[in-house]
């Protein structure tokens, strides 16, 4: 099999026209999920929730976010853990979810899992025999009636019911139906998901990973674990080196040699572009960290800064706030990693007016550039 040298530019126009933000933009919404298979459902609106930003970072402003909300309601889209997915790559799932918690040998958290999940096995069943008869329901409306708690030490600790939740979604047992304001509604998978046969898992995983390297472009072929959506892609497309960096990677060897054409796009931070920032200092040699949880005299780019792409590269932050109340998309700064030329700096201020029209809010340019 060939062995693909690439240059760093080279690599980047293969992750930049994978995850469709080049020039030519998605036919829709549809289009564009099916194409990236997967975009988390992360419900923080600084700006706008995630998955909205995704879609307008692609589609532009003829994108209307009540076509998502439709899409989940008649169940062309699903949400499984977190992240949305087109309907019919549920099949890809649902053998490894009848095989939970996975094939020998387990390692420790899992046993740990199984061991927990069997000691509160009486709240599971009277959990699916509640949604059975009154579902869909939020969690808090389900009933706690575990032996043994849940001990962590981060925000799940004694959060009995919504890790319960999430191991009968990892089996298969029950599913995300919708939402009421902020909470998620749960039903029997049965009445959520579509009927259609599993795909074996070791044939699932395979088509999992050749799509996934589709979506990215390029990827390593191991990564460090991640346990919703992965950022490697196993044996997928064909081997490559990029100049400068070391190791081997996995290239979709349909998106080489292509003419590249791009342009400036805003990014929510949990892009899949930017979102392995091992992958993304490594391609793009761009400095950057989700700052929402730091101290805000420790910030350097703000609260929720949207990475800024021009081209092939990520040039940097934008610091913005929709706020509401006030009607307006307040632009708190233009961090430029290098003093942007002119063009770049006509095709920023365009993409951030766009985004204020999206939004529908006026636009407030309240300071620097710099």
């Amino acid at each position: 099999m060939t062995l693909h040298e690439l240059s760093r530019a080279d690599a980047r126009r293969v992750a930049v026209r994978a995850q469709l933000l080049a020039d030519r933009r998605p036919a829709g919404l549809l289009d564009m999920l099916r194409h990236l298979t997967a975009v988390q459902h992360d419900q923080t609106a600084a700006v706008a929730p995630n998955a909205h930003l995704i879609a307008w970072s692609r589609l532009g402003s003829s994108y209307w976010p009540g076509e998502l909300a439709a899409a989940l309601r008649d169940r062309t889209l699903l949400e499984l853990r977190g992240m949305i997915r087109p309907s019919e790559d549920v099949a890809l799932y649902t053998a490894e979810m009848a095989e939970w918690p996975g094939p020998e040998p387990l390692r420790d958290w899992q046993r740990a899992n199984l061991r927990w999940l069997a000691a509160n096995d009486a709240c599971r069943l009277e959990i699916l025999d509640r949604l059975g008869s009154d579902g869909p329901l939020a969690a808090r409306d389900l009933p706690d009636s575990c032996a043994l708690p849940w001990r962590s030490s981060g925000w799940t600790n004694n959060r009995n019911v919504s890790v319960l939740l999430d191991i009968m979604v990892r089996r298969g047992e029950v599913a995300m139906a919708g939402w009421r304001g902020r909470d998620r509604l749960w039903d029997l998978a049965e009445r959520v998901y579509p009927d259609e046969p599993s795909v074996p898992a070791p044939q699932a995983r395979r088509i999992r990973d050749e799509r996934r390297l589709r979506a990215l472009g390029i990827a390593r072929a191991r990564g460090a674990e991640c346990g919703v959506e992965p950022n490697d892609v196993g044996e997928a497309g064909e081997p490559a080196v990029v100049d400068g960096v070391k190791g081997q990677w996995r290239v979709d060897p349909g998106l080489l040699g292509q003419p590249f054409s791009g342009r400036a796009a805003l990014l929510s931070p949990l892009d899949r572009l930017v979102f392995d920032r091992k992958r993304m200092a490594e391609l793009f040699e761009f400095d950057y960290q989700l700052e929402m949880y730091k101290p805000a005299a420790k910030r350097r780019w703000g609260y929720f800064a949207l990475p800024i792409l021009y081209g092939d590269r990520l040039v940097g932050k934008l610091d913005a706030t929709a706020d509401r109340e006030a009607g307006v998309l307040r632009v708190d700064g233009i961090h430029q990693d290098k003093p942007f030329s002119p063009a770049v700096t006509e095709a920023v201020d365009q993409e951030i007016k766009d985004l204020a029209h999206w939004l529908g809010l006026d636009l407030m340019v309240a300071t620097r550039r710099g």
